[in-house]
C-alpha cells in the first residue's frame, strides 16, 4: 500500500488533518539459526515487505488503532491495566508501555497500518509491527531513545505482553537494515558490522511451505533449554563458557557421556553453526557467494537432523534445490514449517520455481507461495 492510500484511509477514519506515515521491515536471516539465545552471530538483513503506519497525536491519553489488513477496531489507554483483547494491539501497546516504563512520555495518538509482510512465512511481521511505532513514537514524541535501546523495547514487548521469550535480531535488523547490505549481529557483546550483500547474477527467493506446526513454541523453549543444560555441563570443565558460542567440538565431547544424546545433538549444531557464520562472513567480503551457498545447505542439514525443527515439506522444498543445481537453500527462521531461502542463479530461477511448484504439488496438493527478496533499509518516516 502507498503513503498516499494509507493517508486517504486514515483520513477517511480519523478526519481530515494529515498524518505522519512511517514504516519499518521484516526480516531475511541468511545464516546463523538458533544462535541468538545461545549468544552467538546472526546475518540478516531488511526486506522490502513490511508494516505502514499513518499516525497522528490525538490529544488525549488513549490510542485508537485501525488494522486494515484484518479490518479491526482497537481502543485502549496507557496505563498496564488498559491492555487490549486484540493481539495485534498488544504490539501497540506493548511499545507504549515499554517506553514509558523507561521514563518516555507517551500521548495518544490515532492510527492506521497495513503491512506486506506474508504473514507466518518467518519474516518477523511482528517485529516490523514493534520497531514502525517504537520508531515512530521517537520520532514524533522527541523521545531521543537510540536505535538499540528500541530494539530492545520491541523485544521486551514481546517478552511482557505477547509471551514469545524471543533473541534481540529481528527487531535490530528491522531499525538497523541497510539497502545492500546484510548485518553480522554478535548477540552476546551486542557488536555489529555490515557485509556488502549484492550478489550479480544470483537470487534470493523464499519459498513458503505455508505449514505452521503447532508445537512451534514449546519444541522451541525445549531446544532453548538443551542448550543452557550442555553449556552448564561445559562450564563445569571451562568456567569461561557463558553461551554455547564460547564452547567448541572438543569441549563438547568432553561432556558426551554426562548430557542426554538430545542435548549433545543441538549443541553440536549450534557450535557448527557459529563456525559455518564466521565463514559466510568471509566468503562475503571475497563475493564468493558459492562457499556462502554451500554453508546454507550445511545448515539446513543441520537444522533438519541434530537441531530437528524441519520437516517433511522442508526437506522436500530443499532436496528439490539441490537437485536443480541452487546454489544454496536452508530453512529460515525457527523452522516447524515456513520456508526455504533459495540463492539461485539468475538463468536456473524460472526453472527452479517451476519444478519446485510442480513437484510440492504433485506431493502435497497445492503450490508453496514463492516471493523474490531484495535487501532493503530498515525502519524510517515516509
Amino acid at each position: 500500500m502507498t503513503k498516499e492510500e494509507i493517508v486517504i484511509l486514515f483520513q477517511n477514519k480519523f478526519g481530515k488533518e494529515t498524518p505522519e506515515v512511517y514504516t519499518a521491515p521484516g526480516r531475511i536471516n541468511l545464516i546463523g539459526e538458533h544462535t541468538d539465545y545461545n549468544g552467538s552471530f546472526v546475518f540478516p538483513g531488511a526486506v522490502d515487505k513490511g508494516i505502514t503506519a499513518a499516525i497522528r497525536l490525538n490529544g488525549t491519553d488513549k490510542v485508537r488503532a485501525y488494522a486494515l489488513d484484518l479490518s479491526e477496531y482497537s481502543e485502549f489507554g496507557l496505563n498496564e491495566e488498559d491492555i487490549p483483547t486484540e493481539g495485534w494491539a498488544k504490539y501497540i501497546f506493548g511499545i507504549c508501555r515499554e517506553i514509558i516504563k523507561r521514563g518516555g512520555k507517551v500521548q495518544g495518538f490515532d492510527t492506521v497500518f497495513s503491512g506486506n509482510v506474508p504473514l507466518g512465512a518467518g519474516m518477523s511481521s511482528s517485529a516490523a509491527l514493534e520497531s514502525t511505532y517504537a520508531y515512530a513514537l521517537n520520532d514524533m514524541l522527541n523521545l531521543g531513545i537510540d536505535k538499540f535501546e528500541l530494539a530492545k523495547i520491541g523485544q521486551a514487548t514481546e517478552h511482557h505482553y505477547v509471551g514469545v521469550k524471543c533473541g534481540i535480531m529481528d527487531q535490530f535488523i528491522s531499525l538497523f537494515g541497510k539497502k545492500g547490505h546484510l548485518v553480522r549481529l554478535d548477540c552476546k557483546t551486542m557488536e555489529y558490522e555490515y557485509f556488502p550483500f549484492d550478489p550479480q547474477g544470483y537470487k534470493l527467493v523464499l519459498l513458503d511451505t505455508q505449514v505452521k506446526h503447532e508445537l512451534a513454541s514449546s519444541a522451541y523453549n525445549k531446544r532453548r533449554e538443551s542448550c543452557e543444560r550442555a553449556a552448564a555441563a561445559i562450564r563445569k570443565n571451562h568456567p569461561e563458557v557463558q553461551f554455547l558460542r564460547d564452547a567448541d567440538m572438543n569441549m563438547l565431547n568432553e561432556v558426551k557421556d554426562v548430557i542426554s544424546e538430545e542435548d549433545y545433538k543441538r549443541a553440536k549444531y549450534v557450535i557448527e553453526e557459529t563456525q559455518r557464520v564466521l565463514e559466510v562472513s568471509d566468503a562475503l567480503k571475497k563475493g564468493d557467494y558459492e562457499t556462502v551457498g554451500k554453508k546454507m545447505y550445511e545448515t539446513h542439514e543441520g537444522m533438519s537432523k541434530l537441531y530437528e525443527v524441519s520437516c517433511e515439506e522442508l526437506d522436500f522444498l530443499n532436496d528439490i534445490a539441490k537437485k536443480s543445481g541452487v546454489t544454496g537453500s536452508r530453512v529460515m527462521g525457527g523452522g516447524f514449517g515456513g520456508c526455504t531461502l533459495n540463492l539461485v542463479k539468475d538463468e536456473l530461477h524460472d526453472q527452479f520455481i517451476e519444478e519446485a511448484l510442480a513437484q510440492f504439488k504433485n506431493k502435497f496438493g497445492y503450490e508453496p507461495k514463492v516471493y523474490d527478496v531484495v535487501i532493503s533499509d530498515g525502519a524510517r518516516k515516509l
